[in-house]
């Protein structure tokens, strides 16, 4: 029973077990240095990130401009920090919707199971016959680009995947000696539920969370592609792609800086994932 009632979020181990995974621990640093760059854009920003100026439009990296100017003359490494905060901004509006969904429709279908299991797992099933990236194409086409509505476009089409795992573990939890415990001293309901059933659950939906991360920045960055993101002159890594494509032979870094921001971005959040892959789920300890 004490294999069950222990699990790796427990404790200040759980640190110390980052620093020792290398992939999670150089996920977590360029993670937390991303983070620290968009909290700090005021201050850390050489210019202004939508000050136009033509007069140095399109300038090659210098020492005046470390990666160049794009098409209006706006410095790239002003806007590539000001994009972290959309990316991550967007990320975490994601995160909030998309995992708490999932994870509370699969808790209350495995726990009651019955004609409550049969009913959210239709409506789950329903959902996830559609391709997840064509629906927040379309959902983001219907009520027009921005910051909130890309975020529901992006998650309200990928929570049903946090419903199914949740629920699967949950249903094999009801019939542990580990819950049957908690009702015989009295924990019934949704005590036993939130109490109990959850923080066993959270470290699996915490590994597929962090597996999900590089693919919804991709995703973000896709729909600013597409201009169907933040808003502009907002700086957005995607959007910065996007108009970076219209001179990538002639003036390559307008591209190709937004580019490789995304791509280390995404690149951390793999590392990060598999190393809390490795922390949490026993299977790979």
């Amino acid at each position: 029973m004490s294999d069950i009632v222990q699990h790796p979020l427990d404790g200040p181990s759980f640190v110390r077990r980052i620093l020792r995974s290398p992939s999670a621990a150089m996920g977590s640093a360029i993670v937390l240095l991303i983070l620290c760059l968009a909290l700090l854009a005021p201050v850390i920003a050489p210019y202004d990130p939508n000050l136009q100026e033509t007069v140095n439009r399109l300038m090659p990296p210098s020492a005046a401009h470390w990666f160049g100017t794009d098409g209006f003359g706006r410095d790239l490494l002003s806007r590539i920090i000001y994009g972290a905060r959309s990316t991550l901004l967007l990320l975490l509006f994601v995160v909030l919707i998309m995992a708490p969904l999932g994870i509370a429709v699969g808790l209350v279908a495995g726990f009651f199971g019955g004609i409550v299991e049969r009913i959210l797992m239709r409506i789950t099933d329903v959902v996830m016959s559609f391709p997840r990236l064509l629906l927040a194409f379309a959902f983001v086409a219907i009520m027009g680009p921005g910051l909130v509505n890309g975020a529901l476009a992006l998650s309200l089409p990928s929570w049903p995947a946090y419903a199914r795992q949740a629920r699967v573990e949950t249903e094999r939890l009801r019939r542990s000696d580990y819950l049957a415990a908690a009702e015989m001293v009295g924990i019934k309901g949704i005590r036993l539920l939130y109490g109990h059933v959850l923080p066993l659950v959270l470290p699996s939906a915490i590994i597929r969370l962090a597996i999900d991360l590089s693919g919804i920045i991709l995703a973000a960055a896709g729909l600013g592609f597409l201009g169907l993101g933040v808003r502009p002159p907002t700086a957005e890594w995607g959007a910065m792609v996007s108009e970076g494509t219209q001179v990538i032979f002639d003036q390559w870094w307008v591209a190709a800086v937004p580019g490789f921001a995304i791509l280390i971005t995404s690149l951390a959040f793999n590392l990060l994932a598999d190393g809390l892959r490795d922390i949490l789920d026993p299977r790979h300890v």
